[in-house]
């Protein structure tokens, strides 16, 4: 074990070698420990790693060698929209012990992909959740990274590799990972430059030839009765957003909350890959048919492709109690009772991608390729290789 943890500390230390940030400000992985009230992350003998805001949202530190103009290049792509603040980090934060315990069934098409990367290569995992793909190819390095401080802290008791990290900012050194993974993220960033910097940050941590798995839920699901069950965002949450990616929305809905299966793996099972020279072979045989859209529900009054939802989680009144942030939750309406259910009901935010939207947003992009795309179990799913 010992042996193993350095060997990782010494591709950790050279995968920050050259990051704009201080490499001092990391240190050592596995001595991550993170306090019980949650308002720091820190690591042994090292300074911060990350502090809480009032709010209540992580403040990853930023490199004093910076420029100013970089900075105010991309700070709206940067600055977290209160949307994903109150519908998704606070969220998941809340629910991260009973998310956590629904989530241990390996996606096929995730554990093929990894399966198939050389010995030795170091992946990194951005948006690990709680961490149940880290170390699934025992032969290859694992880092992972996760806005929510309460998941990452599940991650860190079991061992992994983990931090606290935006997904529009990571903290990593340019060109180094042999690849990286992004499993039902990009669905929860709220603009279209977000979801594209998103994706512009996971090719950049990776080396020339190294490959990016992203999968995302659809608006074209196989099972058309969710989205009955899912809220459409309300036009007053269309301020939330400016610039490209502002929701396409309808007026609001009379639908309720209902409960729906609590199951990520409503997405990627079938074919596995048994090599990387398999992707692009795969390419065309991968990609399947989604479902039409032949249900009105799918649309706005002005006829455009509702893509915005909330879609609820059921939190059980006994794990509410163990959490102990359900009671200011329900004091600050964000979250309600549903005594018929027995569970206090979150509102999680989606952005759910429309066929092609995901292609799209790679299309600009000089520095890697598509070698993969498919739709599979309501998920649309990209395999980037980095060219430059």
């Amino acid at each position: 074990m010992f042996f193993h943890s350095l060997k990782a500390c010494r591709y950790v230390h050279r995968f920050w070698g050259t990051s704009s940030l201080s490499l001092d400000s990391f240190c050592t992985f596995s001595c991550l420990s993170i306090s019980s009230s949650m308002k720091e992350i820190k690591v042994k003998d090292a300074f911060s790693l990350c502090t809480l805001l009032p709010d209540g949202e992580p403040c990853i530190q930023q490199s004093v060698s910076a420029t100013e103009d970089n900075r105010c290049s991309s700070i709206s792509v940067k600055s977290t929209p209160e949307i994903e603040k109150k519908y998704v980090h606070r969220v998941y934060d809340a629910i991260a012990p009973h998310f956590s315990s629904t989530r241990f069934a390996k996606w096929p098409k995730v554990a093929a992909f990894l399966e198939s990367l050389p010995t030795g290569s170091l992946l990194l995992d951005a948006g690990c959740g709680n961490g149940k793909y880290l170390g699934l190819n025992s032969s290859c390095y694992f880092i992972g990274c996760d806005i929510s401080p309460t998941l990452i802290k599940i991650c860190a008791d079991k061992g992994h590799e983990v931090l606290v990290a935006d997904a529009v900012n990571l903290p990593y050194r340019t060109n180094f990972g042999d690849a990286a993974i992004s499993i039902a993220v990009l669905h929860h960033l709220s603009t279209e430059n977000r979801r594209k910097k998103a994706i512009e940050e996971l090719v950049r941590v990776v080396k020339k030839g190294g490959l990016v798995l992203i999968t995302v839920w659809a608006v074209e699901q196989e099972d058309k009765s969710l989205l009955t069950k899912w809220t459409p965002l309300a036009e007053k949450y269309v301020e939330e957003w400016i610039g490209p990616g502002s929701p396409r929305v309808r007026g609001p809905s009379s639908s309720t909350l209902e409960s729906i299966p609590e199951t990520e793996e409503n997405g990627l099972c079938g074919h596995r890959k048994e090599s990387r020279e398999s992707l692009t072979e795969n390419m065309q045989q991968s990609a399947c048919s989604p479902p039409q859209n032949e249900d009105d529900s799918l649309f706005s009054k002005d006829g455009r492709n509702q893509q915005e939802y909330f879609v609820p989680w059921h939190l059980p009144y006994h794990r509410a109690e163990v959490s102990g942030a359900s009671a200011g939750a329900l004091a600050n309406g964000l979250a309600k009772k549903d005594d018929k259910k027995g569970a206090v009901v979150y509102n999680r935010y989606y952005h759910v991608f429309g066929e092609g939207e995901l292609e799209r947003l790679v299309s600009g992009m000089d520095n890697a390729v598509i070698v993969d795309k498919f739709y599979d179990k309501s998920n649309w799913c990209i395999i980037l290789e980095k060219t430059l």
